[in-house]
């Protein structure tokens, strides 16, 4: 996950080079998007079917990366979600800002009664 929005890019600079403070989320959430939600946040993110973004944290950056720290399990669909093939980290359970988005190495079809997981340390995101 190596991607960063255009909001988090923006956000950054003006914290790092303007001194514009930027508090950063007391949670980040995952989504799940079947098409590619870009630096502009425009993909399609799954809806329905007892979809919802899942609060994900992170270890400690070594190298300019980080890890998911646990796994990352989310409701068993109640209708079909679709192809994932991509996620994104969100600062907020719905709406909000997309923060970093990747596709995933395998896109992955969620029917009725299946089940998303990201498997700890499967979620990388680098800054290289």
């Amino acid at each position: 996950m190596s991607q960063l929005s255009d909001y988090l890019e923006n956000v950054l600079i003006n914290a790092v080079l303007r001194n514009t403070p930027y508090s950063s989320p007391a949670t980040v959430y995952v989504g799940l998007f079947t098409s590619d939600p870009t630096d502009a946040g425009t993909g399609t993110e799954v809806t329905g079917g007892a979809y919802q973004r899942m609060p994900v944290t992170f270890t400690a950056p070594t190298d300019g990366q980080v890890s998911n720290s646990a796994d990352v399990l989310f409701p068993i669909a109640t209708a079909n979600w679709g192809t994932i093939t991509h996620v994104g980290l969100y600062d907020s359970l719905s709406g909000g800002h997309l923060l970093f988005h990747a596709p995933l190495e395998f896109a992955k079809t969620i029917n009725i009664s299946s089940q998303f997981k990201i498997p700890q340390s499967y979620l990388i995101s680098r800054l290289k």
